[in-house]
């Protein structure tokens, strides 16, 4: 029995039935892993499926086609242990499992007990929930198989596995493994990305590993995988209550290692000293095989890495989300109507950001192979003319400073670039509307109609120059727009992709900041953002001398933020959200909160049409409002009418 063992996590970039794609990276990692002289290595949850199939986990093919491939899998494990997820029918029912590969062969399989049905995940309507306890043999392709949770006993070594929520919830698997004397801990996830989200993912790795003194190896999927969510990676493995190892974060590669030579015997001296610990003399079910363990001379391998800051963790989340999309759906790059302002600037910056940071990481060549539809010329400065095509489309109330602005960002994106004028559409809709009207549209009797006019005649262009180039027209509008409806629909939510929908506009603004100012080692500052940053946000739909400003138009953004976080995260009604902006912001009039809080939960309510209609939005924040994702609210309903008429009661005073 080995007293030493490296130990590994693979983290993979899948695409969700892409058969051929996923059992090459699944293998390519499992041969990296050999190279590195690895012994056991766990590989994420449903990589051979991908993660993201939808209700088509409920097709028997499906289930059959990723069997098929854990096969031609299994034929590369020559000498190790390799934990890989993929789902498996058992009586009719349908279960998320991992299978654990040994020395070339299948020898059972693990079935996930606390399934993931909250916010963006809906596991439990495909997927059964396994009983605790419970293992039973059943008929897999041409073999028998036990499938439950057992532990694997390999040559005296003692295997468990966590499968992705088991290691969230309060009641863990873990618990039962510390009396069972397992030495190793697998967690095979696919954890989404959100912000500060692998600090917690470190505490309970961590606290696994402590607790139940055990090594804990866990590992992530990587990139875009079906659309929204964002995987970031981030390999993990703790040893002796300690994060020893930890793997790259949103790398623009397919696979990425990392790996440990890991001490089993000061994990069991440590189970041996905690006199707490309950000791399950029967124990758990196990399966006993024998297996060689290598025998380790060398204790390199990688260590921790420094924490991201939240700036940094977004920019490279999106720019990794961008490239994945790009390349997935086969666009010929993208299109953004450049209006000068701060959303369609970061959603046309983050096109630089993503070919920085792919150069940096892949070079000219991996960028070209990753991206094969594409005709790119020899000059890799020439590039961003072929990712990204821009327009400025004016209007006699645009000003010289968006105009200004707009070219300076497109100029410093190096990318393609055009205006032009959209009067004349304008003119022609209005003067056919006054027509049938038989009356003149006017500013004091038509002024929301007039204003969306003026966004939609914008629409039918830029989309034209999208489908001419093949490319992806990116929808501008983020999440505190999204929340109030100040947003024109087929105008600036039009595209075919809404990559901020899910930021609030305060955090927007503080990004562009960071990004005119800091950048990225790999990605260097914006400067000409500084003519973006130097502005009031403004829609630009009314003639200039009324000086319109979103905020005017709204609230503070940070007010608006702070009541969609007291309103939709935290579920609290007019009083209780009136009361934490009220403690807030003190330096505002009670009148003034009260009107704050009646607009927002009027608007909310009345404009959850619009948010049903959203472009795919990449989820980078646990409180986002896609109702594809994350939030669901009725599209009609009765609006708050009493609790907001409460508000406004002579008897509702603090």
């Amino acid at each position: 029995m080995a007293d030493t063992i490296r130990v590994g996590a693979g983290c993979l970039n899948q695409l969700p039935l892409d058969w051929s794609g996923n059992r090459r990276r699944i293998c390519e990692s499992i041969d990296r892993a050999q190279e590195a002289h690895v012994s056991v290595l766990c590989l994420p949850e449903l990589a051979i499926t991908g993660y993201g199939c939808e209700d088509q986990f409920l097709s028997h093919e499906v289930a059959e086609r990723s069997w098929a491939s854990l096969v031609e899998i299994t034929t590369h494990t020559k000498n190790m242990v390799v934990a890989v997820g993929l789902p498996v029918w058992v009586k009719n029912a349908v279960y998320n499992t991992v299978a654990v590969l040994v020395d070339g062969e299948i020898k059972g399989l693990v079935a996930k007990k606390n399934l993931a049905g909250d916010g963006l995940h809906y596991e439990p309507r495909w997927f059964h929930a396994w009983p605790e306890g419970v293992i039973v043999n059943d008929r897999f392709g041409e073999l028998h198989l036990p499938i439950g949770d057992p532990i694997f006993n390999l040559g005296g070594i003692r295997i468990g596995l966590e499968v992705c929520e088991d290691a969230w919830v309060a009641d863990r698997p873990g618990r039962l493994f510390a009396g069972s004397g397992v030495d190793i801990i697998l967690n095979p996830s696919a954890s989404h990305f959100a912000f500060a989200k692998q600090e917690i993912r470190e505490q309970f790795v961590v606290e696994g590993s402590r607790a139940f003194g055990a090594v804990y190896v866990y590992a992530n999927l990587i990139g875009n995988e079906a659309g929204r969510a964002i995987y970031d990676g981030g390999g993990l493995i703790a040893s002796a209550g300690q994060i020893v190892a930890e793997g790259p974060r949103f790398s623009f590669h397919e696979t990425t290692l990392v790996h440990k030579t890991v001490d089993i015997e000061r994990n069991r001296l440590h189970q041996a000293r905690t006199v707490s610990r309950k000791i399950d003399v029967q124990g758990l079910s196990e399966i006993e095989l024998p297996f060689k363990w290598p025998e380790v001379t060398s204790w390199d391998g990688q260590g921790p890495v420094p924490p991201m800051s939240k700036d940094e963790e977004f920019t490279r989340a999106m720019a990794l989300a961008y490239f994945d999309y790009l390349r997935k759906s086969c666009s010929g790059g993208f299109v953004v109507s450049l209006s000068g302002g701060a959303d369609s600037a970061a959603v046309s910056s983050f096109v630089k950001i993503m070919l920085d940071l792919a150069l940096h990481e892949l070079g000219k060549e991996g960028v070209r192979k990753r991206l094969p539809h594409l005709e790119l010329p020899d000059d890799a400065r020439d590039w961003m003319k072929i990712l990204l095509f821009c327009a400025y489309q004016g209007t006699q109330n645009s000003g010289k400073i968006t105009r200004n602005a707009a070219r300076a960002v497109a100029e410093a994106l190096n990318c393609d670039y055009a205006e032009w004028e959209v009067d004349k559409l304008v003119e022609g809709y209005e003067s056919t509307i006054e027509f049938v009207l038989n009356r003149q549209l006017s500013w004091e009797t038509d002024d929301i109609e007039r204003q969306n006019i003026q966004a939609r005649v914008r629409a039918p262009a830029i989309w034209m120059f999208a489908n001419i180039r093949n490319a992806l027209l990116l929808a501008t509008s983020n999440r505190s727009e999204a929340a109030v409806g100040y947003a024109t629909m087929d105008g600036d939510t039009s595209g075919g992709l809404s990559p901020i929908a899910g930021i609030d506009k305060h955090y927007l603004r503080e990004w562009l900041r960071f990004m005119e100012s800091k950048g990225l080692p790999e990605s260097p500052p914006i400067k000409a953002l500084s003519h973006i940053n130097a502005q009031n946000p403004t829609a630009e739909l009314r003639p200039q001398q009324a000086k319109q400003t979103d905020e005017d138009d709204l609230m503070p953004y940070q007010v608006l933020d702070t009541l969609e976080r007291a309103a939709i995260r935290d579920k609290k009604g007019p009083k209780s959200a009136l009361q934490v902006i009220r403690s807030i912001y003190p330096q505002y009039e009670e009148d003034q909160l009260i009107d704050w809080t009646t607009k927002f939960y009027k608007l909310w309510c009345r404009n959850q049409w619009k948010r049903e209609r959203y472009a795919v939005a990449f989820h980078v924040d646990d409180q986002n409002l896609d109702p594809k994702s994350w939030c669901r609210f009725p599209v009609l309903s009765a609006g708050f009418r009493e609790e907001l008429a409460e508000l406004h009661s002579p008897h509702f005073r603090p």
